[in-house]
């Protein structure tokens, strides 16, 4: 009988995901021959056999593969047999080179969920139950291959009963390596805030008990600490945000099953899948008006932000216990999440009165990842737990490594390997020296994991960015300065697989311009090489600089000024009597003497100012809360535009802003409905950024339009822009697989660099240039 031998190499997310199981019992399923390991590139296969169940093997390999696997690369090879009689699952190679994907963390499957309340399984109530299906993976390893002795499991020995599962191939825990039992894994503990241990039967009943009576409890969860508190106690959670600092951002909220979401919230079936998506991402759902939820967890919000949960020890938490908690980041505003016991102890013991604490050592902070639904696809808004270090892939191989450094808020840095892009967890604001740290050791990190030595640095052009401070400081490798908006219309091109022209519409809050001022509403056509600006919002002031970001009454008299002139402000309107005369005076003379009061283009200032104008929000304490509250405000019945303010034979360039302000401060002198102008707001800025797209598809003989930018977290304003540009015929290019905020740059910063190095690597020595603009 004829026999052949092949060498199958597999590359993707292979690893820790249950394919070495898979792979064997298939093997022996069809009676053949050799063995599997993990190596640095994935996994390596050597199988041979009757060439028809060989073929019927590739088959179903590929077409029955692990549901949280994910194949990149599959190479077959025919080599001589070696006369091997059994199929065996080998030891994982060493000293390879590491090119592999490691999965990211995976939510509890329902076999583990099952079991975990099963009063006659062994793992019955315990917190660290997992399989080859679910559990730990990237933030318990070390380094690769993925193997127990380069996980925080290794100081774990497995007992006999353990052992005997991960041997055994028809075992679902088959070389699962975080599998563990209450013999011989990690075991969860009860501190209070003095770092007492409190000595109990069942520390999470202990630990529910407290959320109860209004406790507030320090979660040590997967990637990090969550503060939990009681959802519908009012007086807990007010609690919680003084403590914690957090005057008004909405809190992250923990239900039990999709029953207990439906009671608060609108579930919509795509918002279902979602929810239930084995990444267990915060999902924003719409409220219902009575809800029996604390008012204070999202204040002047219709939003509420619900995940199911995706441990185990959640489960327990919950469990006939709660409808909901809160469960928000355990740091302090804006710092890095905690992720050790000492750690948290020590950071969070003025905010949390007890510790539910284990001790399965946490290597990599992971927040919770944030979704959405918008324009009828799922797009993501943070990019961490669930999602990291899954890649993402460019059709084509980048010149040379590269990392790039992300931008100043909502920070991640990118790696890049040939057509393959590791995007990091989502690090977060880095103006505090905790989150610098976490920037440097996550660079450190993914040097370290993946084996990639950058070869070129890529930084966002702002002088003030500490992330452009840390790339300049690098001695010894060639740096490139990219646009801040360039690389999210980079960003949003690569994305979509696309490097051909297009038109960019970039709206956001910030980004230094070629030309050093301050851009962000930017309309620009260009590929990943160069761009032109060919419109853009009509720059304002913004009096006191970054003092007009947080106050943004003072942007509101800045396009006021541009808009009336500073001797007819519209006293008549109730905005300007509420401002104080000595106040307003300071503001106008930081405008008329140019004493720091640089001018923006930005629409995110523009949302804030007209928040502000329409009495809506005049100081903020979270990014984007002016603009948030202004979307909230919007009526969804509203229809109206303001015609007076559309564009007439534009010719690119600045589009107007005053006749918007003035159609807005006729109705309000009108004493039409708050609700209605911001609709009508949000309905004529989305129909001048058309009109803009229109000139340039008419000058660029372009169709092609790119939507990247903060601004477009924005409901109401992306669906009707993304409406209006379809139904004229545009291909428009949005965000899903990574964020369409600063979270998503660090991808176009990548793809720009490796353009500029290609076009620049016969005859360009020098790394240090601006991209030229766009002929």
């Amino acid at each position: 009988m004829t026999t052949i031998r092949y060498k199958i190499q597999i590359n993707g997310i292979v690893q820790g995901v249950g394919f070495r199981p898979f792979v064997y019992r298939l093997a022996e399923n069809y009676e053949l021959a050799g063995f599997v390991n993990n190596s640095g590139e994935g996994v390596l296969i050597e199988i041979e056999g009757n060439p028809d169940k060989l073929e019927a093997f590739l088959g179903r390999l590929k077409a029955e593969a692990p549901p949280v696997s994910e194949i990149t690369d599959l190479n077959i090879t025919q080599i001589p047999l070696k006369d091997e009689t059994k199929f065996i699952i080998r030891s994982s190679l060493k000293n390879a080179k590491n090119t592999t994907l490691i999965s990211p963390d995976i939510g509890l499957c329902e076999d583990c969920l099952r079991e975990l309340f099963d009063l006659s399984n062994r793992r019955y109530r315990y917190p660290f139950i997992n399989c080859t299906h679910c559990g730990p993976r990237y933030t318990i390893v070390y380094k690769i291959p993925y193997d127990r002795p380069n996980t925080s499991m290794r100081v774990f020995p497995m007992c006999p009963d353990c052992e005997r599962e991960y041997h055994d191939p028809a075992d679902r825990r088959f070389h699962a390596q975080p599998n563990a039992c209450p013999v011989c894994g990690p075991q969860v503990s009860l501190f209070d805030r003095r770092g007492q241990k409190i000595e109990t039967a069942d520390p999470i009943e202990s630990a529910a008990e407290y959320l109860h009576r209004g406790k507030i409890v320090a979660v040590r969860g997967l990637g990090g600490f969550h503060l939990a508190v009681d959802a519908a106690n009012e007086a807990s959670v007010r609690e919680l945000r003084r403590r914690k600092g957090r005057a008004e951002k909405p809190f992250a909220l923990m239900a039990p099953h999709l029953e207990s979401i439906r009671k608060f919230c609108e579930v919509s079936r795509e918002e279902e899948k979602l929810l239930r998506r084995q990444t267990r991402p915060i999902v924003l759902l719409r409220a219902k008006s009575v809800n029996g939820l604390a008012r204070s967890i999202a204040p002047k919000n219709r939003y509420l932000g619900f995940m199911l949960p995706y441990t185990p020890l959640h489960h327990l938490i919950l469990r006939d216990h709660f409808d909901a908690l809160v469960m928000t980041s355990g740091n302090f505003y804006e710092e890095p999440i905690a992720i050790g016991n000492e750690e948290a102890l020590d950071r969070l013991s003025h905010m949390a009165d007890y510790f539910l604490l284990h001790d399965r050592e946490i290597l990599q902070r992971c927040d919770d990842s944030i979704m959405r639904i918008m324009g009828g696809k799922a797009r993501v808004l943070r990019r961490a737990r669930g999602f990291v270090p899954a890649p993402v892939l460019l059709e084509h191989p980048t010149h040379k490594h590269i990392l790039a450094c992300g931008a100043e808020l909502k920070n991640t840095v990118a790696l890049s390997r040939k057509n393959t892009i590791f995007i990091s967890q989502h690090i977060g604001n880095l103006d505090n020296p905790a989150a610098l740290d976490f920037f440097k050791n996550t660079i450190g990190h993914l040097q370290e994991i993946l084996e990639i030595t950058p070869e070129v640095i890529a930084y966002d052009y702002h002088p003030e960015y500490f992330s452009t401070k840390w790339a300049l400081q690098q001695a010894g490798l060639p740096k490139i300065g990219i646009q801040h908006h360039h690389a999210h219309l980079a960003s949003v091109m690569a994305e979509n697989g696309v490097f051909e022209s297009t038109i960019g519409i970039i709206l956001d809050g910030t980004g230094f311009g070629t030309d050093g001022t301050i851009w962000g509403g930017e309309v620009l056509v260009g590929d990943a090489a160069e761009f032109h600006r060919c419109a853009w919002l009509e720059p304002f002031h913004l009096p006191g600089g970054t003092a007009a970001i947080l106050q943004p009454w003072r942007t509101a008299v800045s396009v006021l000024y541009e808009t009336f002139g500073a001797q007819n402000l519209m006293p008549d309107i109730p905005f300007i009597k509420n401002i104080p005369r000595d106040k307003l005076d300071v503001i106008l003379k930081l405008i008329q003497r140019k004493i720091n009061s640089p001018k923006t283009s930005s629409c995110g200032r523009l949302f804030d100012a007209v928040s502000s104008l329409l009495g809506i929000c005049q100081s903020v304490q979270y990014e984007a809360q002016a603009a948030i509250e202004l979307e909230m405000k919007a009526a969804d019945s509203e229809e109206g535009i303001y015609k007076k303010a559309l564009l007439e034979d534009f010719k690119g360039g600045a589009i107007p802003v005053k006749p918007l302000i003035r159609a807005i401060v006729t109705d309000l002198l009108g004493k039409k409905p708050i609700e209605a102008i911001a609709a009508r707001f949000h309905r004529t800025l989305a129909e001048l950024f058309l009109q803009a797209a229109e000139f340039a598809r008419e000058k660029y003989g372009i169709r092609r339009v790119g939507l990247s930018g903060g601004v477009f977290q924005n409901v109401k304003f992306f669906e009707g822009l993304l409406h209006r540009l379809q139904q004229q015929n545009f291909e428009v290019l949005t965000h899903t697989a990574v964020p369409t905020n600063d979270g998503g740059l660090a991808l176009g910063q990548v793809v720009i660099a490796d353009a500029i190095l290609r076009l620049n690597q016969k005859n360009r020595p020098q790394f240090e240039f601006q991209n030229s603009n766009f002929k």
